[in-house]
């Protein structure tokens, strides 16, 4: 390929500032206070015992990451984008450290499929202490679990609580606004809001949000760390962790925000970075959404997932009468309702805009007065149906025995299992997935417009 002729790769150059100074020439300055603002009071619920500026930085690290990953949109041929930050610390020593260094660029990199190059400089001013003893430290804390108060994350956390006891786990919300808004100080309990909020100063920026797992498992093991914590749950079932990186979108990078591979990563940087011994586990990873939802059911007798959110889509996009509701046709809706048939369960119609996906066409399955039908939900709808279509048809495709032969080995040697169960384990996940599929599609009739999207359903 000729110079003139190669791909190039958008590159951003940000520096973090602290209030009120400027950035060096030809850097997009990304100021503390302003497009990274942290809340006194949110931060306050991560300084426990006492104030450590390892965790802020930290904190301040992935929320300047998520920053570049999204003003910086990505090509629109290819995927990856050149990133450089310099970024003020507490300790600079410790942060150019050749173990933190690595780890922290390996997990980047791996993550997001992006090339990363950090500086760290000197903070002209130390970060002021948050109020002490706001809160009292958990004791006997041993697992954090990350709540979004998703159906993952609740079905996961109420079935462990059920299996360790509610003294030993504690939950670690993942919203801006938390999930336990108790206005009583006395009330408030630890990690209830990611203590940050960013903002580019952008209208339209990139929307793929590959950063958001570093972002989470950053403010999951922070929370760790400070309670002595030793394990961190990934909540995903098989086909949220897995699928993704088994059927990638298009011709873009895999995504492994909460797939073991990348967890492997940050358990090295939380290690090089707090002196830590931190492991990421999944309890769900070898079982199917169904299946997790089935076990929930069971031990609370209730149909509790319904009050959790699964769609992407945001507010004004799928409301209906001035009330929000879920799409019902993303891939996160898709699985969901899969899921909620697969494990025998219910939901009311207005769950979703498209309540009949019986319906022959795509237009005809939306709610009646729902005016807002765009080619954009009809595109993420056909992606949506054909990743979990595709998924259920790995296991009998001679095309992809040796590349989950192969998925199998890696995740081997992550789970510390051997070669044989794994691959057991992943082949049961597929014929599991396909089994609920397929018998989910037959459930629509044969006029519905979801069926006449997908192979042929014997």
């Amino acid at each position: 390929m000729t110079e003139g002729n190669q791909m190039r790769v958008p590159k951003l150059e940000v520096e973090v500032v602290e209030n009120g100074r400027r950035a060096s020439k030809n850097r997009t300055a990304c100021e503390i206070g302003v497009n990274l603002e942290f809340s006194t009071t949110r931060l306050e619920s991560y300084c426990l015992a006492s104030w450590k500026p390892v965790v802020f930085d930290a904190l301040l690290l992935a929320a300047a990451v998520e920053f570049c990953d999204r003003w910086q949109k990505r090509p629109a041929l290819g995927w990856g984008r050149d990133f450089s930050i310099k970024i003020p610390v507490h300790d600079v020593a410790h942060w150019q450290s050749e173990a933190v260094c690595r780890s922290l660029i390996d997990a980047l990199q791996f993550l997001t499929g992006d090339r990363w190059d950090i500086e760290f400089v000197p903070r002209r001013k130390p970060q002021d202490n948050p109020q002490q003893n706001y809160l009292d430290m958990p004791v006997g804390i041993t697992t954090i679990v990350p709540f979004s108060d998703g159906i993952d994350s609740r079905a996961v956390s109420t079935l462990l609580e059920k299996e360790r006891g509610t003294t030993k786990i504690h939950r670690v919300c993942l919203g801006p606004k938390g999930t336990q808004r108790d206005t009583k100080r006395q009330d408030r309990r630890p990690f209830t809001t990611v203590p940050y909020e960013v903002s580019t100063g952008k209208r339209s920026g990139e929307a793929s949000a590959r950063s958001r797992g570093f972002k989470f498992a950053t403010v999951s093991g922070v929370a760790a760390f400070l309670v002595g914590a030793t394990e961190i749950i990934v909540p995903e079932s098989g086909q949220g962790a897995l699928g993704p990186v088994l059927i990638p979108t298009g011709q873009g990078y895999e995504d492994y925000r909460n797939h073991p591979f990348f967890t492997d990563r940050m358990e090295k940087y939380f290690k090089a970075l707090f002196g830590a011994d931190i492991r990421f586990s999944f309890p769900r990873l070898w079982f199917t959404k169904g299946e997790t939802l089935a076990a929930f059911a069971k031990v609370t007798n209730k149909q509790a997932h319904i009050d959790a959110r699964s769609c992407w889509q945001q507010s004004r996009q799928v409301s209906v009468d001035n009330h929000r509701r879920q799409c019902g046709v993303c891939a996160a809706c898709m699985l969901r309702r899969l899921s909620v048939h697969a494990a025998g369960l219910s939901e009311p119609k207005s769950t979703y805009v498209w309540e009949d996906l019986g319906a022959s066409t795509f237009e005809g399955g939306a709610e009646k007065s729902f005016d807002k039908v765009t080619s954009a939900l009809r595109e993420y709808a056909v992606a949506g149906t054909l990743h979990l279509d595709h998924l259920a048809g790995l296991k009998e495709s001679p095309l992809h025995t040796a590349a989950l032969k192969r998925q199998a080995r890696q995740l081997a040697l992550s789970r510390k299992i051997s070669v044989e169960d794994a691959e057991e384990k992943l082949l049961r996940l597929l014929s599991q997935h396909r089994t609920e599929w397929r018998q989910f599609v037959r459930s629509l009739g044969e006029r519905s417009f979801i069926r006449n999207w997908v192979a042929s359903v014997a």
